[in-house]
């Protein structure tokens, strides 16, 4: 086995690094790292349902999917992550308690007592501290999950609350839980990392061939490609999404207007425009220009500025409507 301490936050990075590790490496693998603040929604996910847009746009938080499935998880450098991506046979490779052990062994060594609950998460008196989230690949299996250590939760409720009324979609949805950091738990204080030093070394102990590696200059080169095609595109992380269908107004000065998309693979196929608001030209002339473009903020508001938007809308301007559109 492979043991690897990444120390690169970006989490385009991060969560191409897995499926490079998975599809290229032979070897058992397992990993610890970390993100910058970071919305990783699930593979099967419609992203926009997911995420309180607003708040990520505002905060510049990273959107990114992953290839396993599950609900959406919020990362930050309070939070770690670790990776398993393990050999085996086929039909015997998904084993969520296996890979979850660990970490249990390892927070019994500090007094705190950790539990398997659900499908897939740990928790610390009722409260979750890690989800965690599966991908079969031939033979091999990866692994991943979260630990919120000291996250800041303000910022993991903002960034995954949404209205569930803007969407209705086929797609899975995530499961809010209650949830906790380990470091509220613990009887010293220990800095987070020391505590990503404690799970590495229980890692080298139970496996004695395992040995440290780290990313050659080749692996960087591979993986920053795997972002610039893939995970650092709109196109996965967005366009990716299941069809949906997107509703959402608000109220201004101007009157009530509502904005109603039917979106496939993140191209608008339909559109309708609705309210009390006041107009003096034909409101079909825009809902036709939305229609083949993506559901994305260049795109529609590039094509809503072309169009003289105080005469489909008197008293609103432009910027009043952005809130309605994502």
């Amino acid at each position: 086995m492979i043991c690897i301490r990444r120390t690169e936050t970006d989490p385009y990075f991060n969560i191409a690094a897995e499926e490079y590790v998975l599809h290229e490496f032979t070897d058992d693998c397992f990993m610890l790292w970390r993100n910058e603040p970071s919305v990783i929604v699930g593979k099967h996910q419609n992203t926009l349902a997911e995420i309180n847009y607003d708040f990520v746009a505002q905060n510049k938080i990273k959107v990114v999917r992953r290839i396993s499935g599950g609900g959406a998880v919020f990362h930050d450098l309070g939070n770690i992550n670790f990776t398993f991506i393990m050999n085996g046979q086929p039909g015997q490779l998904v084993d969520f308690r296996k890979f979850t052990q660990p970490i249990i062994d390892v927070l019994a060594t500090l007094d705190i007592e950790a539990k398997f609950e659900g499908r897939n998460d740990l928790t610390i008196d009722g409260k979750k501290f890690s989800g965690n989230a599966e991908h079969v690949f031939k033979n091999r299996v990866l692994h991943h999950g979260t630990l919120l250590y000291r996250s800041t939760i303000n910022n993991l409720a903002g960034a995954l609350n949404v209205d569930p009324d803007k969407f209705r979609d086929k797609a899975i949805k995530s499961v809010r839980s209650r949830v906790t950091n380990i470091s509220e738990h613990l009887k010293e204080e220990l800095e987070i990392e020391d505590f990503i030093s404690l799970v590495m070394n229980h890692i080298l102990e139970m496996y004695p061939n395992a040995e440290l590696y780290q990313f050659s200059d080749q692996d960087r080169k591979i993986i920053q490609e795997l972002v610039q095609t893939k995970y650092g595109t709109w196109d996965w992380n967005y366009g990716y999404s299941p069809k949906y269908n997107f509703k959402k107004s608000i109220r201004t000065n101007g009157g009530k207007v509502e904005f109603n998309f039917d979106v496939k693979d993140g191209i608008i196929e339909k559109a309708n425009i609705y309210g009390d608001f006041f107009s003096r030209a034909n409101i079909h002339d825009l809902e036709q220009a939305l229609i083949g473009i993506p559901h994305r903020e260049k795109e529609v508001l590039k094509v809503l500025g072309s169009f003289e938007i105080g005469t489909y809308f008197k008293n609103i301007t432009l910027e009043e409507l952005i809130p309605a559109l994502f």
